[in-house]
């Protein structure tokens, strides 16, 4: 069932397994999918960890300017509440414009519900995301080993 569709990301301390949300975001659920299975998230690092916020990743040249080469997406927000391990779309100040970088939440950051789009939500090895570097960017940052969907 689509529903059950996982997204596992491999980090250095363990997996952290995400739910897909097709129900809530089709299209960038389809679009994280095939990031990881090109393998665009392979040994991509998490460049922005702030404690009791996010940890944000999906920057191919790790600055938090950059993206894929595909095009950037039409929003698909929605009141789904940015909570613990809720994993969301990063995006600039256009709402349109996410593209393959994501944040997971540390902690309750509902503020942003409603303005970034809810793809997944951690299901196991939330203390992997917990253990990654902190930093704007970290010093070393955590990086995802391995990204895979089941």
């Amino acid at each position: 069932m689509a529903d059950a569709e996982t997204l596992t990301f491999t980090l250095d301390t363990g997996d952290v397994v995400i739910r897909l949300r097709p129900d809530l975001a089709p299209n960038h659920v389809e679009r994280i999918s095939e990031l990881a299975r090109e393998g665009f998230y392979d040994g991509v690092v998490f460049h922005r960890v702030i404690d009791g916020f996010m940890a944000q990743g999906g920057d191919p040249t790790g600055t938090g300017t950059s993206g894929s080469s595909k095009p950037d997406l039409k929003q698909e927000f929605s009141a789904e509440p940015h909570v613990r391990g809720v994993c969301s779309m990063a995006r600039t100040s256009n709402p349109d414009s996410a593209n393959s970088q994501f944040f997971i939440c540390f902690d309750d950051a509902r503020f942003l519900d409603r303005q970034y789009t809810v793809w997944g939500e951690v299901v196991s090895g939330m203390e992997h995301v917990d253990a990654l570097p902190k930093g704007e960017p970290p010093r070393s940052p955590g990086k995802i080993v391995k990204a895979t969907v089941a």
